[in-house]
């Protein structure tokens, strides 16, 4: 059987295992004021769009996902013909509407794809199932890089789809947020109040850095530490002591918003490469898509495994 497997372009993973994996990209589209770029997970791309002007209102983007309609379209001019069973992982529908889009759109297809596969000499079946990775950035990465997995080791649908729905619920994605005016401007165009003003103006005074934590599509803060190289030793100490303890899938995904070298010279690093090495655990490193840098800001970092809940101290 023909398995396929579909993510967002909020999903943050390397341009080279999307490619390696033919992981298919529902794009987002992203507009600042009169700039318009649909997000396919193009480094040079993002960064040209994120410069002068449009750069410094980047937190006014307005970000659109693919229609139910072009979900529909896609499906049936391309993924019917090459699959007979498409896993569509979606970034959290807490963040965002493609989850819900995918929904709708799957009762159509699964209605309209008979002919269309017939007309190709193809009469057999076709399935398709939407799954909710219940996070955001690196985290959705981790459920897509686990049904790639386990694809490749010739698992069926079925058990792909249970292993994929109880590891939504058990992976954890931690952010640390470089520039809090930014974080608070965003949140607030979005309707959160989850960052104040006092403590946005006070925490970029004092060069705090809150670390923010995603699991089962609810987002929170759980830290805030004096410093971004400080903060990010502390995200990637307390990941390594995760990985230590032994996780659900042999995966750790991180994301960066800038130049990956930056992130490899951030304190901690090395020793959660190299506890990652010794526990057979795949470090998957990548630049931090549009959509993301565009919610959360330039030089975020985020990090995101499957185990058991511990939270962030």
């Amino acid at each position: 059987m023909r398995i396929g497997i579909i993510a967002d372009s909020a999903c943050d993973l390397p341009g080279d295992f999307i490619e390696r994996e033919h992981i298919t990209i529902l794009p987002v589209t992203v507009q600042i004021g009169q700039a318009v770029l649909a997000d396919v997970r193009n480094e040079e791309a993002t960064m040209n769009f994120l410069s002068g002007e449009t750069g410094a209102r980047a937190f006014e983007a307005e970000t659109t996902p693919f229609t139910v309609q072009q979900v529909h379209d896609l499906f049936l001019t391309k993924l019917v013909h090459d699959y007979d069973y498409v896993f569509c992982i979606t970034t959290t529908r807490t963040r965002s509407g493609i989850h819900d889009n995918a929904v709708q759109a799957s009762y159509t297809i699964l209605n309209d794809y008979k002919p269309v596969r017939a007309a190709s000499g193809n009469n057999t079946p076709f399935m398709l199932r939407v799954i909710d990775s219940q996070n955001v950035f690196s985290g959705v990465g981790v459920p897509v890089v686990e049904a790639a997995r386990l694809r490749a080791a010739g698992e069926s649908p079925p058990r792909i789809r249970a292993t994929l729905e109880n590891l939504a619920s058990h992976t954890h994605a931690y952010m640390v947020a470089p520039d809090l005016n930014y974080l608070r401007n965003r949140i607030k165009k979005r309707g959160d109040k989850s960052v104040s003003f006092l403590s946005a103006t006070l925490g970029t005074a004092l060069d705090i850095k809150p670390i923010l934590y995603c699991n089962k599509g609810e987002t929170s803060p759980v830290g805030k530490v004096k410093g971004m190289a400080n903060a990010c030793k502390r995200l990637f100490d307390f990941t390594a002591t995760r990985v230590e303890a032994g996780l659900m899938a042999p995966t750790l995904c991180l994301s960066y918003g800038g130049n990956l070298d930056d992130m490899r010279k951030l304190p901690g690093y090395d020793h959660l490469r190299d506890v990652c090495k010794a526990h057979k655990v795949d470090m998957y490193e990548t630049f931090m898509g549009l959509s993301g840098l565009v919610n959360v800001g330039k030089g975020a970092l985020t990090v995101a495994y499957a185990g058991n809940e511990h939270r962030f101290e």
